[in-house]
């Protein structure tokens, strides 16, 4: 007698063999739904809002869960309902939680720390460009100057190089050179003196004059054209490519630059976002008025007080586009060639002083008596034509521009009967006006 095979009946009506299937829970998958249109409301883009740590509105737990009552624990049997459908994409998006869904691992809730911030270069840098948050803000300020709109005397930090006086160049003569012609001068003008007065001959003397007085003229010449010609010569050096610039070669650049991790901003006028900023107060001093330094002259203009900053930037080159890390903070050598603009004039028929004037001189802690002045401020503004004269280092794919380790000649001009010049640094020429529309980057 042969056993029964069991058999069972499908919905359907078909009998067929075989014991029925018993019904298993189905393991959570992850599942979709359509995205409903937000109208820009970065509140209801779920993910996105939760990038930024914004609230996000859930419409469909909204309506499912009546406010003042916590929502309830899902029954076993309904398990596979709710991680189905659309409940389904609501509970398994983002982050596990225990609240969120009945069963698997718990996972803590990661909260971001912000977005990250987006230069208007398009440069990742290490300092926002502007921020209300606590953090943010001790780091900033630990970094560069927090904006403000008082006339406190900016103070920042290491990675900012602070230029003290103006460029120092000149022309450079050997000390016994100089001490040798010194003791040749003074013995012919003592025996020229002698012959003069015992023989009365005044023949050595007139050699002598006749020998100092060229050496004088030229002395005298390049003090008054030294300047001059040092810009001519640095305007008509020829601009190099960086695309096939050697580690090591004295190159000039010239192109637009853009801000580092940290932007600048000029200490009277407040303009952003400057790679270069200089602020100087001048004063006359006329017959017995009150002089700004030790070493004022009467009836000349004298500084008495100077900002003057650099830090580092990015220039990128107008020849082969090829963008290079201009290395001018952290104390490097720079000589800035930027013409300042006069933005404050007191002269003794105007003696009306702004507000603003009288607060920034307040705030560095200088008198506003009877003196005549003249407030000027240069700076080379993100978007500018800079031409930057440095040595080329390439250092793990990243193409710099350092400053040269010796100063740089600029030759003898015999046609100028200028002598050789030499200059220490990082040089920068900016010939734009400071009122000049700038290139927007």
């Amino acid at each position: 007698m042969g056993t029964r095979i069991p058999s069972h009946q499908l919905s359907s009506g078909l009998y067929v063999s075989g014991r029925p299937e018993q019904l298993k829970e189905r393991q959570p998958t992850m599942g979709s739904r359509a995205v409903p249109y937000t109208g820009g409301d970065v509140k209801k883009s779920g993910e996105l809002g939760k990038m930024f740590d914004i609230a996000v509105v859930d419409s469909t737990s909204n309506a499912a869960t009546p406010s003042g009552l916590p929502p309830s624990r899902p029954s076993r049997h309904s398990s596979s309902q709710h991680n189905s459908g659309s409940l389904r994409s609501a509970s398994n998006s983002g982050p596990l939680s225990k609240s969120a869904t009945g069963s698997g691992p718990l996972v803590p809730q990661k909260k971001s720390s912000g977005p990250m911030p987006l230069q208007p270069t398009g440069l990742i840098t290490s300092g926002p460009l502007g921020s209300s948050g606590g953090s943010v803000a001790a780091s900033r300020r630990s970094a560069h100057l927090e904006p403000s709109t008082s006339m406190t005397k900016a103070v920042y930090g290491a990675a900012v190089t602070n230029l003290t006086g103006d460029v120092k160049f000149g022309f450079k003569v050997s000390k016994t050179v100089m001490w040798v012609f010194v003791v040749v001068v003074s013995m012919g003008l003592l025996v020229g003196g002698f012959m003069w007065v015992t023989v009365k001959k005044p023949v050595i003397l007139l050699v002598v004059a006749a020998i100092v007085a060229p050496i004088l003229f030229v002395l005298l010449w390049n003090y008054a054209w030294g300047k001059r010609g040092l810009l001519r010569y640095l305007n008509s050096y020829h601009d190099a490519e960086l695309r096939g610039a050697k580690d090591g070669e004295y190159v000039k650049v010239t192109g637009v630059v853009t801000c580092g991790s940290i932007p600048l901003e000029s200490s009277y006028q407040k303009v952003p976002r400057c790679v270069y900023v200089s602020t100087e107060l001048c004063e006359y001093r006329g017959c017995g008025g009150k002089s700004a330094r030790s070493n004022h002259c009467p009836f000349s203009w004298g500084v008495r007080h100077l900002e003057k900053h650099v830090a580092d930037f990015y220039i990128s080159d107008f020849q082969s586009g090829l963008r290079a890390l201009v290395k001018a903070g952290y104390g490097a050598k720079v000589a800035p060639f930027v013409k300042p603009a006069t933005v404050v004039d007191i002269t003794k028929e105007s003696r009306e002083l702004s507000p603003n004037f009288v607060q920034w001189l307040a705030e560095r802690s200088l008198s506003s008596d009877d003196r005549v002045m003249r407030l000027k401020e240069g700076y080379i503004k993100e978007g500018s034509t800079v031409s930057v004269m440095g040595v080329v280092q390439r250092h793990d794919n990243v193409l710099m521009i350092i400053p040269p380790a010796e100063p740089i000649s600029t030759g003898c001009q015999w046609v100028r009967c200028l002598l050789p010049n030499y200059i220490e640094g990082l040089i920068l020429m900016c010939e734009e006006s400071q009122n000049a529309d700038v290139i927007p980057v």
